[in-house]
C-alpha cells in the first residue's frame, strides 16, 4: 500500500483483526454486487470506501426520482443514468484507489456465472426471485459464498449461504422454487428508507468478514428485522438433504 492508502484505511489497520495484512487482502479481493438499488447502495458504498479492490456492479435499470428516497449511492443529477454506471461514478469520487466495473445490462444466468467465476464473494441485492434463484444455483455450482438480503415495507432479512462449507444450506433450502411469478416489490408495496440501509450495511459487513476470514458469519442463521419495533429475530437454518439444488 502507498502512503495515501495507509492513511485512508488507517482505522481499519488499527483493528488487530484486520491490520495491514487484512487491508492488503481486501485490496486484492473481488466482490460481485447484483443490484445497485436500495440494498446495493450501502453494500457498494461500504465495500468501496473500505478498500475492497475490485467491485463488479450489475444493474440494467436507470435512476428515477422515486429511487432517491432510499438508494443513497445515486443523486438527483443521476436521474436517467444507468444505476450501475451511476454507482461507479459515486464510488470513484469517494475512493479512486479501487476498480469498479459496471454491467449496465440485464444479465443472463450464463453471464452472471462468468462474472461470479472471478469473484471472491457474491452479494445478492436484487429484487426478484428469478435473479435470486439464478445466483443461488451459480454459487452452489462454483462453491462461492453468497450474501443474501431482502427488504420490503418495514421488514428485512439477511443471511449468508457459504457454499465452501458442506453443511451450509442454500437459498433454495430456505425458499424452495415454487415456480410462481408472485413478487413483493417496492414499487407496489413501499419500503421504509432506513430499512434498506440497515440490511444492506449488514450485507456489507458479512461480505467483508468473509473476504477477511474473520469472525463468525451468518451461515446457518437468518436474521429478521421488524423496523417498527426495532426487534431482531434469529432463525437457525439447516441444509435440506433433499434440496434439488444443493442436496447430495
Amino acid at each position: 500500500m502507498n502512503d495515501n492508502q495507509l492513511l485512508r484505511y488507517s482505522r481499519h489497520i488499527l483493528l488487530p483483526q484486520i491490520a495491514y495484512e487484512g487491508q492488503e487482502k481486501l485490496s486484492q479481493s473481488h466482490a460481485l454486487i447484483v443490484g445497485a438499488g436500495g440494498l446495493g447502495s450501502p453494500v457498494a458504498l461500504y465495500l468501496g470506501a473500505g478498500g475492497v479492490g475490485k467491485l463488479t456492479i450489475c444493474d440494467y435499470d436507470d435512476v428515477d426520482m422515486t429511487n432517491l428516497q432510499r438508494q443513497v449511492i445515486h443523486n438527483t443529477a443521476a436521474i436517467g443514468v444507468n444505476k450501475a454506471i451511476s454507482a461507479q461514478q459515486s464510488l470513484q469520487a469517494i475512493n479512486p484507489e479501487i476498480s469498479v466495473t459496471p454491467i449496465p445490462r440485464r444479465s443472463t444466468e450464463e453471464g452472471l456465472l462468468q462474472l461470479a467465476e472471478t469473484a471472491d464473494v457474491v452479494i445478492d441485492c436484487s429484487d426478484n426471485f428469478r435473479t435470486r434463484y439464478a445466483l443461488n444455483r451459480i454459487c452452489v455450482r462454483l462453491r462461492k459464498p453468497l450474501v443474501s438480503g431482502a427488504a420490503i415495507g418495514f421488514e428485512g432479512q439477511v443471511t449468508v449461504f457459504d457454499m465452501r462449507h458442506d453443511d451450509s444450506p442454500c437459498y433454495h433450502c430456505l425458499f424452495p422454487d415454487m415456480d410462481t411469478d408472485s413478487e413483493m416489490r417496492c414499487a407496489e408495496n413501499g419500503v421504509f428508507a432506513p430499512l434498506v440501509g440497515i440490511i444492506g450495511t449488514v450485507q456489507a459487513a458479512e461480505a467483508m468478514k468473509l473476504l477477511l476470514g474473520i469472525g463468525e458469519s451468518l451461515q446457518g442463521r437468518l436474521l429478521l428485522l421488524d423496523c417498527t419495533t426495532m426487534e431482531w429475530r434469529s432463525i437457525r437454518l439447516k441444509r435440506d438433504p433433499a434440496c434439488s439444488v444443493c442436496g447430495r
